[in-house]
């Protein structure tokens, strides 16, 4: 029957939501050096807990692009009008209507002081001094030429920068390693779902499925349930609670044989159906 309610339906292996100190500690070591108070190479900036939440989107307009026409610098997103924006880091909120040039306008403020900052919205979703988590969604998109919080935008996009503590705007990719691109996941070599792998299937089923909660890796009913819409689209038909069973992951490990996995659709996910599923979740649109 579908919508079983055991707690993931997964034996041959570690559980994703019950990982062993080990492996915990494995994949947490992975995560801290490449994905979270990310450590940069050859770089004199501050290594700050933010990611890049758009780096699933096209770049129309480069950091150098905006300093070549004479504006303060930037990075444009092209994303259709009404798409989520998460937050690149923990921090408070403050909303900026009608900014100028910038139109409706998002900073969040991080515990170190750095700003991160989004432009161009059609919809604040969140109030002033509202605190979220990595990953938390704090608007809509906009930048339809002429609608209200555009700007000057010309067309549909998100506008993103960082501002130092000293009010200085810069880079933020200048600010994160690897470009802003998540790590990749070594559970496609050893089989061992752990903290990196369920980051990058929570970057995925944000792009994809409507999550919206952070990107930390430690999965729970709102990434469970954003896999269980996606898993629609590989036979999955029972409820969408956040409570997978063995129907979910049995959707799962289709999807896992469409990448290399070759055993049985038991809905018992083992070492073997997360070297699959690993497969699809490195490849590079969803860093």
């Amino acid at each position: 029957m579908h919508g079983n309610h055991e707690a993931d339906g997964v034996r041959k292996d570690r559980s994703p939501v019950g990982l062993d100190r080990r492996t915990l500690l494995r994949g947490s070591a992975v995560f801290g050096l490449a994905a979270g108070g990310v450590l940069l190479s050859g770089n004199p900036a501050q290594a700050l807990d933010i990611y890049n939440p758009f780096s699933g989107y096209p770049m129309t307009g480069s950091w150098q692009d905006h300093i070549d026409r004479g504006s303060l610098g930037g990075i444009d997103y092209a994303m259709s009008v009404g798409t989520r924006l998460p937050a690149a880091g923990a921090g408070v909120v403050r909303n900026i209507p009608y900014n100028g040039t910038g139109g409706h306008t998002v900073t969040i403020t991080h515990s170190d002081g750095y700003r991160t900052q989004y432009m161009h919205l059609s919809q604040f979703l969140v109030a002033d001094g509202t605190s979220v988590g990595k990953g938390g969604t704090v608007g809509l998109s906009g930048g339809a030429a002429g609608a209200p919080g555009s700007g000057n935008s010309t067309g549909p996009h998100v506008h993103w920068h960082l501002i130092t503590p000293a009010g200085t705007r810069v880079n933020p990719l200048d600010y994160i390693g690897g470009g802003g691109a998540l790590p990749k996941t070594t559970t496609e070599e050893d089989g061992v779902p752990g903290p990196v792998m369920w980051m990058r299937t929570q970057n995925w089923l944000r792009i994809e499925s409507g999550y919206t909660g952070p990107i930390d890796g430690v999965p729970g009913p709102n990434t469970y349930a954003a896999l269980q819409r996606n898993m629609r689209n590989w036979g999955y038909t029972g409820p969408i609670d956040g409570v997978p069973g063995p129907n979910t992951w049995a959707a799962v490990q289709r999807l896992a044989a469409s990448y290399g996995y070759t055993g049985p659709i038991d809905g018992v996910m083992g070492p073997n159906s997360w070297r699959g599923f690993s497969r699809f979740i490195n490849e590079d649109r969803w860093d």
